[in-house]
């Protein structure tokens, strides 16, 4: 698949000059022109990196960024037209996985976007995972407790496919809307009602199944 860039910036042509060549360079660009554009890019889901910059007509790029970080770890290359370090180290310290001064290359901007997108790569996982008497394979879609196959959604399988690859680690409510389903703008109560829903099947299963624990304040967890 192609990966999915927003890139939010408020000066046209610059934009499209951007969008063109990021397109050719084999990306599918959604442009936003300020903050309030950018934001409904972000919530809808499915973006792989923002390209964000600082100077927006409605609000300050770091804002917008500050905002992002507090509910998501989206990787995001900021771009500015200031100079100044301390911009460049405010944008750093917020949590921005990279910068661009203005003007840059586009070859550039394309291998900086590369090199984002191949740090945030999760850790590539077994193809079969075994956590107690749960066995989940990711090549067959396939979990299964003492050999009998649950009966799974695919957003089913996918929340326990990411807790299983790392069984006693606390993943919040946002980690697993961010991996699962694309972004952590959504409720909540989408992980609460699937988590119920899962714990009941494994509950129903033959054998002794691990257990989805919730750790209160931060989130949830398998044990075995």
């Amino acid at each position: 698949m192609r990966p999915h860039l927003a890139l939010i910036e408020d000066d046209p042509d610059f934009a499209l000059m951007c969008r063109s060549y990021l397109e050719r360079a084999g990306f599918t660009v959604t442009w936003a022109m300020d903050a309030r554009a950018g934001k409904s890019v972000l919530y809808e889901g499915g973006v792989d990196l923002a390209v964000l910059d600082l100077g927006l007509p409605d609000g300050s790029g770091l804002e917008l960024l500050r905002a992002l970080r507090s509910t998501s770890q989206l990787p995001v290359i900021v771009v500015t037209g200031r100079g100044a370090e301390a911009d460049r180290v405010a944008g750093l310290e917020i949590g921005a996985d990279d910068y661009l001064v203005k003007p840059f290359s586009q070859r550039e901007l394309v291998a900086r976007i590369r090199a984002v997108l191949r740090r945030s790569q999760p850790p590539e996982t077994p193809s079969v995972l075994q956590v107690g008497a749960l066995c989940v394979d990711s090549a067959a879609r396939q979990a299964s407790v003492g050999g009998v196959p649950l009966t799974l959604r695919p957003k089913e399988y996918a929340l326990l496919e990411m807790l299983a690859a790392a069984p006693g680690r606390v993943f919040s409510a946002e980690q697993l809307l961010e991996r699962i389903w694309g972004s952590s703008w959504q409720q909540p109560a989408t992980v609460v009602e699937h988590v119920y829903r899962l714990r009941g099947k494994l509950a129903d299963s033959s054998g002794r199944s691990p257990q989805i624990t919730t750790v209160r304040g931060y989130g949830y967890r398998l044990d075995p």
